[in-house]
């Protein structure tokens, strides 16, 4: 299929070079164009209106809600240029940005899907990300060749609760980062071998063993997740859980 995609940071750079190899026909957009230059494969736009025009799916995988609100509702957007195409939405970057886009895009004619993506750049590069996709039946299938390609996709109810549950996600994932840090340099501290407690780590919690160089090996480059964005996807998550109401003191402390 043709494919535009929209940000080329680590994610987007490795989604798209497995998608070339699976034989799509790409077309890549950065707000930094040398990142997408960089990337080596298909051909770069100049604008999202440009890159979203060729394509029959338009992925989007973006820093923030100011950067998605800008690659499609900004000059030169994607947006401008729906017609038919599917949109596929990956970024993290919360439900009142989907609520935006979604009618906006379909007003137009084309479909918009709400699609985040749990996985590492190792994951995205071989087809193991796990998705979340909410949006119209007929749009998943007709994009399914190129979810296919990214990995295993589970079905949402609608595109807000797949933005949420990618909070939900996210915000275990920063806490149980955060726990493995602290008993594995306390169990340190107590005369415990590293590699045995991070091995009892890794038995409660298997995505931990993808973190093994930060944790045991001391090796921080290249950096998976930037404190920046774990900070920004906090924030996302406490929004969501204050209005719904609920309490979540040891989100909130973060």
């Amino acid at each position: 299929m043709r494919v535009a995609i929209l940000g080329t940071g680590k994610m987007g750079a490795a989604i798209a070079r497995h998608l070339s190899e699976s034989g799509h026909e790409l077309t890549l957009w950065n707000r930094t164009r040398s990142r997408a230059e960089a990337v080596g494969v298909g051909r770069v736009a100049s604008t999202p209106a440009e890159a979203a025009r060729a394509a029959e799916v338009v992925i989007s995988i973006l820093t923030d809600a100011a950067a998605v609100r800008n690659a499609y509702l900004g000059d030169q957007g994607a947006a401008s240029a729906a017609r038919d195409q599917v949109f596929i939405e990956m970024s993290t970057a919360g439900p009142e940005v989907v609520a935006e886009l979604q009618p906006a895009i379909e007003r137009a004619g084309a479909k918009f899907i709400e699609c985040p993506v749990l996985g590492s750049t190792v994951a995205m590069e071989t087809g193991k990300g796990l998705l979340f996709a909410a949006g119209d039946d007929a749009a998943i299938e007709r994009a399914r060749p190129v979810l296919d390609a990214m990995g295993e996709t589970r079905r949402i109810k609608d595109p807000e609760s797949a933005a949420k549950l990618k909070l939900i996600a996210n915000t275990v994932l920063m806490g149980l980062s955060a726990i493995a840090a602290e008993v594995l340099a306390a169990g340190t501290a107590a005369g415990l071998d590293t590699e045995d407690v991070f091995w009892v780590l890794t038995r409660f919690s298997p995505l931990l063993a993808a973190r093994r160089a930060g944790y045991v090996e001391h090796k921080y480059e290249p950096v998976m997740f930037a404190l920046r964005d774990a900070a920004k996807d906090l924030r996302l998550a406490s929004d969501v859980y204050r209005k719904a109401g609920a309490a979540t003191p040891m989100t909130d402390k973060a």
